[in-house]
């Protein structure tokens, strides 16, 4: 029996791939380098590069390597390669960030909002920025590739709007990040909720490149917010619609012993902002900060009460807590002490990404995704012979 060969087509692009990821993780490397570090022939890789450089995709730095020995040339990827952006919509502010294929943020803006900015305060700042952003990359004839958006809002999967769901304490109308963004990258825009976003920075700081590690687990996050996050397998589990983790809702045991809405707790304890369901964070803080006070053992029951409901259909490893006051060393305590009464005991641990967690997994998104395109581009190359040219 005889077994299919790899076509010299697939065999040009995986050599191609190499070359590329190599690169990408490198910054700049001579041919001999990029050979040495793939495990493939000298000779293999110096028809891929050839091959990246006529493509547009790989150049030559102009620099060359020293020391004993021909001198090597480095060669590095090309700015035709281009970019990404990561965008981050919070209560308080609109961010944009353009991400470079390795890695590196080259420009950053950011737009405050007002307290209630409602859809139209919401587009305006978001178009403010990306023009803000984006002049110097259009002005060249170059827009971003795709786009990954962070929303502080659930997302309806199907069509990447929000969703508006009672008593949310940030509500951007009818947006749509898709169509505002159209203008801005050539190819797509992937949009998810903040908290989504958060778990996935989360796993990728906590696994550390470990496959076997943190790969089911919930995230909690507690701010002015309510939300929650569940990871199963790796993966970020959404549901049907893009609601799976909307924990606002969930029946928990309330200040009086009642069964009532997890959000609810926070407006019979007084804890929420004037004309807001938003949780005010400065005096929930300021409240359990008093010793042996009754704010704090409420709100540890109550979130105790919403973890016992996840564990019951997540089956999680552990849970992680984030947000502005989930991370509180003393609710922390509390909430230890309280889970450790459920029927099923896990680890309770704080999140390890605080700087900004969701526009970090955003981010991490938009590197992944452009570093793909940029692969796929190259696969997508047709073959031209050494010593044959364009034009």
């Amino acid at each position: 029996m005889s077994s299919a060969k790899p076509s010299l087509d697939l065999l040009r692009a995986l050599t191609g791939e190499h070359v590329l990821r190599t690169l990408m993780e490198h910054g700049r490397l001579t041919r001999a380098e990029i050979a040495a570090l793939t495990g493939i022939s000298k000779p293999t890789i110096s028809e891929g590069v050839r091959r990246l450089v006529e493509a547009g995709l790989v150049m030559d730095t102009g620099e060359r390597s020293s020391g004993r020995g021909r001198a090597g040339t480095y060669y590095s990827l090309s700015p035709a390669c281009g970019s990404a952006l990561a965008v981050s919509i919070t209560p308080h502010a609109v961010t944009v960030e353009e991400v470079e294929a390795l890695g590196s943020v080259s420009a950053a803006t950011e737009v405050t909002l007002d307290r209630e900015p409602g859809v139209g305060g919401v587009a305006t700042a978001l178009t403010e920025a990306l023009s803000t952003l984006g002049t110097g990359t259009a002005a060249e004839g170059r827009l971003p590739r795709l786009a990954v958006v962070s929303v502080a809002d659930p997302v309806d999967r199907r069509t990447g709007r929000p969703v508006h769901l009672p008593d949310a304490p940030f509500l951007v109308g009818d947006l749509d990040p898709r169509s505002l963004l159209a203008a801005f990258v050539s190819g797509p825009v992937l949009v998810d909720n903040d908290v989504n976003w958060a778990a996935r920075a989360e796993q990728s700081a906590v696994a550390g490149g470990d496959e076997s590690g943190y790969r089911d687990f919930v995230y909690l996050y507690l701010g002015e917010g309510l939300g929650c996050a569940v990871v199963c397998d790796g993966d970020v589990r959404r549901g049907h619609s893009g609601l799976a983790g909307e924990i606002a809702h969930v029946r928990t045991v309330g200040p009086h012993g009642q069964a009532i809405p997890f959000t609810e707790v926070f407006a019979e304890l007084g804890l929420r902002l004037a004309g807001s369901t938003a949780i005010d964070v400065e005096l929930l803080r300021r409240r359990i900060a008093d010793e042996d006070n009754e704010t704090l053992r409420a709100l540890g029951a109550a979130v105790a009460g919403v973890l016992e409901a996840a564990v019951a259909f997540a089956d999680p490893q552990c849970v992680v807590l984030g947000g502005e006051w989930g991370r509180d060393a003393r609710f922390v305590d509390e909430l230890q002490r309280c889970s450790a009464a459920l029927p099923r005991r896990l680890p309770v641990v704080t999140a390890a990404v605080t700087e900004h967690p969701s526009l970090a997994g955003a981010r991490a998104a938009a590197l992944d995704q452009l570093r793909s395109a940029i692969i796929a581009t190259s696969s997508a190359q047709p073959h031209q012979p050494a010593g044959h040219r364009q034009g």
